[in-house]
């Protein structure tokens, strides 16, 4: 399929997830209006927060208010009182045409504002939480990829052996085991337990707050338990896929060929099969990515760690529906993102596979 092709069918997915998260949220019971104020409201402020953010207007043009806040190229109104109005402050953007009421400009997507923080924007609270979600992520299944494939190829190799029989039945017990018991053991274990052998902590984040407060301590020893917690599944996942990709390559014809030709084991699996093999772990790992930024919620809770999981978490204890949506909608464009990505870099390890 071409990649404009790709492209165009993301974008409509996309439009998709948008429409369904909105209305799954809008009829769902409750006053936003309310759920911003608390208990200490008036009839009078509960009137200005709907004129405000809009909730006074019908279904219809809501829906509509919020394609036009997601959308990169939108109207907007020129007017201070209007729920649209650029005025307001709260649009990043470009104006392209303006009349004497309205400008067509560009500018970032806007997610609205969260409904417990103060009138904090989401994308401030994403841009705080995403980039921890994706260096826990990444950690992860960096660690799934380098022992998944190495113990994979040990595996193949050792068929029928012991090693063979204990990596499968211990790649079989990490993919029954749930993430969020194996964070509670592993912290319990790791981090109360053996904690004066480990030096680990049971929760924390990246960076800690020094005596004044401020961000500035790298604790790069908070990463490991979430990261190798994180990563178990998928790491038993490439094992097994590496597994009988290799048993299955072996027994290609050039494979045949190239022992002929007296060549180690290790110079063909290096040289000839690894490539080929990765095919199917590539396909399984893309979707380990995308799942593990919305997957962490349980671990990133457990650890404390202050991630998108976990803001989703409070956010859903808080009733906070625009964290919510906005967080689910930035999983999906990721996920959306990591499986085009995905598909070039498929081309890439089999030229038989071509993007126009």
């Amino acid at each position: 399929m071409p990649i404009i092709q790709k492209i165009a069918y993301a974008l409509f997915t996309l439009f998709g997830v948008v429409s369904v998260i909105f209305f799954l949220f809008t009829v769902l019971p409750g006053d936003p209006a309310q759920m911003m104020l608390g208990q200490n409201q008036s009839k009078t402020q509960i009137e200005n927060i709907n004129a405000k953010y809009g909730f006074d207007e019908s279904l219809g043009k809501q829906y509509v208010l919020y394609l036009n806040d997601l959308s990169p190229l939108s109207f907007h109104s020129t007017k201070a009182s209007d729920f649209t109005s650029l005025a307001s402050g709260k649009y990043r953007a470009q104006s392209l045409v303006c009349t004497a009421s309205t400008c067509l400009v560009l500018k970032f997507p806007h997610l609205r504002e969260s409904f417990q923080k103060n009138g904090k924007s989401v994308n401030s609270v994403i841009s705080e939480t995403l980039p921890n979600t994706a260096i826990l992520a990444i950690s992860a299944i960096s660690l799934a990829l380098l022992f998944g494939i190495f113990l994979g190829i040990i595996s193949a190799v050792n068929k029928g052996g012991i090693l063979d029989n204990c990596i499968q039945v211990l790649s079989t017990l990490g993919m029954s085991v749930p993430s969020f018991f194996s964070a509670i053991l592993f912290a319990w274990l790791f981090a109360f337990v053996l904690q004066k052998y480990t030096g680990l902590n049971m929760s924390g984040n990246l960076y800690e707050l020094d005596d004044y407060g401020e961000q500035n301590q790298l604790v790069l020893k908070n990463l490991i338990l979430p990261a190798v917690v994180l990563g178990i599944r998928p790491l038993a996942v490439v094992s097994q896929l590496m597994r009988n990709a290799l048993l299955e390559i072996m027994h290609q014809d050039y494979i045949r060929t190239a022992k002929a030709k007296g060549l180690s084991n290790y110079q063909i699996i290096k040289n000839h099969a690894l490539k080929n093999a990765l095919n199917p772990v590539v396909t399984a790992i893309s979707g380990w990515f995308a799942s593990m930024l919305a997957g962490a919620v349980f671990v990133e809770y457990i650890f404390g760690w202050n991630g998108l999981g976990k803001e989703i978490v409070d956010a859903l204890n808080a009733l906070d529906l625009p964290i919510i949506m906005g967080a689910v909608l930035m999983i999906a464009f990721l996920f959306i993102c990591i499986n085009i990505l995905v598909d070039l870099i498929h081309a890439y390890l089999d030229p038989k596979l071509k993007l126009n």
